[in-house]
């Protein structure tokens, strides 16, 4: 079970966490944005005012290295830190989670192509971002040669999470309508995902509600506004822990690349035309529990949206979207096949109307038309 820690600016139940778990060395990882965060005082001289010894680890870029996690379990070791403490967006707990992961593997062999036993090193997460949601899920992602790796263990859910709305203050605008479109995307996806349960639909449903009530105060940087929408995306993390993403994820991640638009834009793109496709497509229907259940879906997420009919469903996403002004990247006709190429078929699995390349190339024209 994790624990949350809902703070505000206030750390010192950070320190009791850490002495009641008997931690005397402390593994940080984050990366450069601590510096503009309230909470690197709490980690300033922490071993003169606790006892507990920092080890801070900021060797990693985003969408991190299979190198960088090498790196980073080789300073935890050699430092005999008791704990892992991530600070920061998707990177650093992915970072994190493999560091806690790997560091009971075999160090004299590749982390990836081991079985790995899950350890007792307590992980903790502060997340910077109200979107990933990374702190709420079982998964990580590393790049090995250039390749995108998922790890997934049930022990690399953080056992703490600090949740501090302080954090999305200094947040840039760009970043925080981005990151929220990612939490929602993380919700709706989660919800028509042909993995879905009874609890993790209650889950996407709370998400869509409490982002839906939170976005304008969070959009005008207001405290109340900042911790619903950080607490949303939590939420809609604990659905897609469940769940996992489907073909809306799975085709946004070369957008990014390719466009250099952050990872929410793009994923709320995908799922604008793909909302579409899949209303008008539910005779393709893969989710074994049949087509009426999936037509039902469609209306569930309607109603989640404050909307009575499917198709209004799409539509309030799509009003979201566009009341954000973010722009749509303008596509080179070689771009099409790049795209279908990259797409992650596992991910596909999971979506519940089938997709072939086909329906693939044409809704890569629709998003970026």
């Amino acid at each position: 079970m994790q624990e949350l820690l809902k703070i505000n600016g206030e750390y010192d139940i950070i320190t009791e966490r850490l002495k009641e778990k008997n931690i005397d060395s402390l593994f940080l990882v984050c990366d450069e944005s601590i510096n503009f965060l309230s909470v690197k005082s709490y980690f300033d001289n922490l071993a003169e005012r606790t006892g507990i010894r920092l080890v801070r680890f900021s060797n990693f870029k985003p969408n991190p290295r299979y190198e960088s996690v090498e790196e980073g379990v080789k300073l935890f070791l050699q430092n005999k830190c008791g704990a892992v403490f991530a600070v920061g967006g998707g990177s650093a707990m992915d970072v994190a989670k493999c560091v806690k992961l790997y560091a009971s593997a075999d160090q004299t062999k590749n982390y990836l192509s081991q079985n790995v036993d899950a350890n007792s090193i307590p992980l903790f997460a502060m997340p910077t971002t109200a979107g990933t949601g990374s702190e709420a899920t079982r998964f990580a992602v590393i790049y090995y040669n250039g390749e995108k790796q998922s790890v997934a263990h049930e022990s690399i859910l953080p056992s703490t999470v600090v949740m501090d709305p302080s954090v999305l203050k200094t947040l840039p605008e760009y970043q925080k309508k981005s990151t929220m479109l990612d939490a929602l995307c993380h919700a709706v996806e989660s919800f028509w995902s042909v993995n879905s349960t009874d609890e993790s639909k209650e889950y996407s449903r709370e998400a869509i509600k409490s982002i839906l009530a939170n976005i304008d105060g969070y959009l005008q940087n207001t405290e109340e506004g900042n911790e619903g929408m950080l607490f949303a995306a939590h939420t809609a993390g604990k659905a897609i822990n469940v769940t996992q993403t489907t073909a809306g994820h799975a085709m946004c991640y070369k957008l990014t690349s390719l466009y250099g638009i952050s990872h929410g834009h793009a994923a709320a793109l995908c799922v604008c035309a793909l909302w579409r496709y899949m209303l008008k497509n539910t005779d393709k229907c893969i989710d074994p529990r049949g087509k009426e259940y999936l037509e039902n879906i469609f209306t569930q997420l309607a109603e989640a949206f404050g909307k009575k009919l499917p198709e209004e469903g799409a539509k309030a996403f799509k009003r979201i979207f566009d009341s954000l002004g973010l722009e749509t990247p303008t596509a080179q006709d070689s771009d099409y096949s790049t795209l279908v190429s990259s797409v992650n078929p596992v991910r596909l699995k999971n979506n519940p109307v089938a997709l072939d390349e086909k329906a693939i190339m044409l809704l890569y024209k629709e998003i970026l038309n």
